[in-house]
């Protein structure tokens, strides 16, 4: 983090990622040559020092299936979200543990681009949706993106044709096939993972009292149990 900021203190992390983003595009005065004509190795640039932002909130450091999970988070409640994906998405807790499940196996990529197509929906402003638009298209579609997915060829084509003047529907179809790898290969493994399995580990009063009755237990020299 503190080698991070060293390297761009001008940023402030706590604005939205789009105001950051738009800013870590534009011109490095200081470092960066003014040449007409090494526009390539400036994009190369560009993606590089995109990259080393988006790893921030990105890193698979110290990944634990447990940690930073919602501690409140009810065995009853996680045990919907077995009955169906569409039931998993409709929780906020439900996304962020599958979040977690994801970064563990290095394709969080996944349900940060479905959670971006969902807000770039809600928009209705042009000015919005031009804006969103060049953000997910950068980041999660064109070739070498930061956190580039898995889609066909003539989707991205379609995207990038279409991206100057965008629509709400924009992305369904490159949406729809993100969604579908989900649902039919993470998911499934999400449910046998050991973070849902912590998750739907009965937490009740009963586990608490068997383990204070235990530590009461006393072995005797001949290997007898007394309270």
């Amino acid at each position: 983090m503190e080698t991070l900021l060293f390297l761009f203190p001008q940023f402030s992390y706590m604005a939205p990622k789009e105001e950051a983003y738009f800013k870590m595009l534009g011109p490095d005065d200081s470092q960066a040559p003014k040449m007409k004509d090494d526009n390539s190795r400036q994009k190369d640039n560009r993606k590089s020092r995109l990259s080393l932002f988006l790893a921030k909130s990105g890193s698979h450091e110290n990944v634990s299936a447990h940690k930073r999970i919602p501690s409140n988070i009810s065995p009853e409640a996680a045990l919907r979200w077995s009955n169906s994906f569409e039931e998993l998405l409709k929780h906020s807790d439900g996304v962020e543990a599958f979040s977690r499940f994801l970064k563990s196996e290095f394709s969080e990529e996944n349900i940060e681009f479905w959670l971006a197509c969902e807000e770039y929906k809600t928009f209705d402003s042009d000015t919005k949706l031009l804006s969103k638009a060049k953000y997910i298209y950068t980041v999660f579609i064109e070739s070498d993106a930061p956190k580039e997915v898995n889609i066909d060829h003539d989707t991205k084509s379609t995207i990038q044709k279409n991206i100057a003047q965008p629509t709400r529907s924009c992305f369904d179809a490159a949406q729809m096939n993100i969604y579908i790898l989900m649902k039919k290969d993470s998911f499934p493994r999400f449910l046998n993972s050991d973070l849902y399995l912590h998750l739907t580990r009965s937490k009740g009063p009963g586990a608490n009292m068997f383990r204070r009755r235990s530590r009461s237990c006393v072995f005797s020299e001949r290997g007898e149990a007394t309270t």
